[in-house]
């Protein structure tokens, strides 16, 4: 039975409680790398490294002893996967079953598929590949991609038939994904194992990112539409089931979701001590209607904003302590030396002692993790 909670009722867990929970939930003691993205469930990739990848700067708080480089490391011998969910990033191999075999909304034309057949054949002789190997062996030409630039037309390619399951990343080459032949085991076609795999998936975004304001909850479904776009009709299904299975309440007209088996008011989510540097697609900060509800400040990752137009950095690092984004920072690595600059969403922190030396530790965690020190 769901808990539905009732503004009324004394039960009733105010936005502090939310907040605490947000935060707890997701920050757990750390543990070992496997445990970690099994618990999460799926980790947002990005290639930028400012100072680290996204990727490295989610897991550095819940994998113990965590450096920079380690999930790509040591992804080969894990049994993860790089994927799309509601967007791209790591996850449990298991997860690939909710999502295989994925049947794209871009249709291949004749020639796509032929090359296509080619390029199969050629990894499958070859073990693995790395796309200039393919680009050499077909020399497929240069296409516009995604961002209104020119590509390698092989690149593309590569990129489409790992995401209708035809291929896998075997591993990373300094940045560049290695593929070989994938293998999905035949999927259940009835639609009764088709709402059931939806469903999965809708509660595998639940429990990543609860607690939900009800307009997110509808967006992240609405993105599982990347990871498993042949189960649009059965996730929107599964969304209406989510509503009324999920414990939920109402505050201020805002309607939160999170699992029934939570309790958003357990003395377990007090804050620690620790301040956090967070990555832009931390769990914590990912939902930015979520962001602005629990912290009261609009968050924003400029990234790709022109500098001119930037108000938090290229980069900027939101900055939790206790339970609380005070503020964010940017870091960069100058001759072997972090860098940093924080900014404030409210008061300056700057001259608050506990605070200031939370930083200085967080800073400290942050080289380790970097191995800045040394250099």
């Amino acid at each position: 039975m769901a808990w539905i909670y009732n503004a009324a009722m004394p039960a009733t867990p105010t936005l502090d409680d939310l907040r605490r929970f947000a935060v707890a939930r997701t920050l757990f003691a750390p543990t070992t790398l496997m445990a970690a993205i099994r618990r999460l469930g799926f980790v947002q990739a990005d290639p930028i490294r400012a100072p680290a990848r996204a990727q490295d700067l989610t897991l550095r708080h819940r994998v113990k002893d965590y450096r920079a480089g380690d999930l790509e490391g040591r992804y080969a011998r894990l049994p993860v996967e790089e994927d799309c969910l509601v967007n791209y990033g790591f996850l449990p191999r298991e997860h690939l079953a909710l999502m295989h075999p994925r049947v794209s909304r871009r249709v291949w034309d004749a020639q796509t598929r032929r090359r296509a057949a080619d390029v199969l054949a050629f990894v499958r002789e070859r073990g693995s590949v790395h796309p200039r190997e393919v680009d050499q062996a077909f020399a497929h030409g240069r296409v516009t991609n995604y961002w209104g630039g020119t590509s390698n037309a092989s690149t593309q390619l590569l990129d489409g038939m790992h995401y209708r399951g035809l291929l896998r990343v075997q591993r990373r080459d300094s940045g560049t994904r290695i593929y070989t032949l994938a293998e999905h085991a035949e999927a259940d076609a009835s639609e009764a194992a088709q709402i059931e795999r939806a469903a999965a998936l809708v509660n595998l975004v639940v429990r990543k990112y609860a607690p939900l304001p009800s307009a997110s909850l509808t967006y992240l479904v609405r993105l599982l539409g990347y990871g498993a776009p042949h189960l649009a009709e059965q996730t929107r299904h599964a969304l209406k089931l989510a509503r009324q299975q999920l414990a939920s309440c109402t505050l201020d007209g805002t309607t939160w979701y999170w699992p029934a088996d939570e309790n958003p008011r357990s003395r377990r989510h007090a804050p620690d001590e620790q301040v956090r540097l967070l990555a832009p697609f931390d769990p914590v900060v990912w939902d930015r209607r979520r962001f602005e509800q629990l912290w009261g400040w609009v968050y924003r990752f400029e990234a790709y904003t022109p500098a001119p137009k930037r108000q938090y950095g290229y980069y900027a690092l939101p900055l939790l302590w206790h339970d609380q984004v005070v503020g964010w920072a940017n870091l960069s690595v100058r001759d072997g030396e972090l860098a940093s600059s924080v900014g404030y969403a409210g008061r300056s922190l700057a001259r608050d002692r506990v605070f200031g030396q939370a930083l200085q530790d967080e800073l400290e965690r942050m080289r380790v993790f970097l191995e800045a020190a040394g250099r």
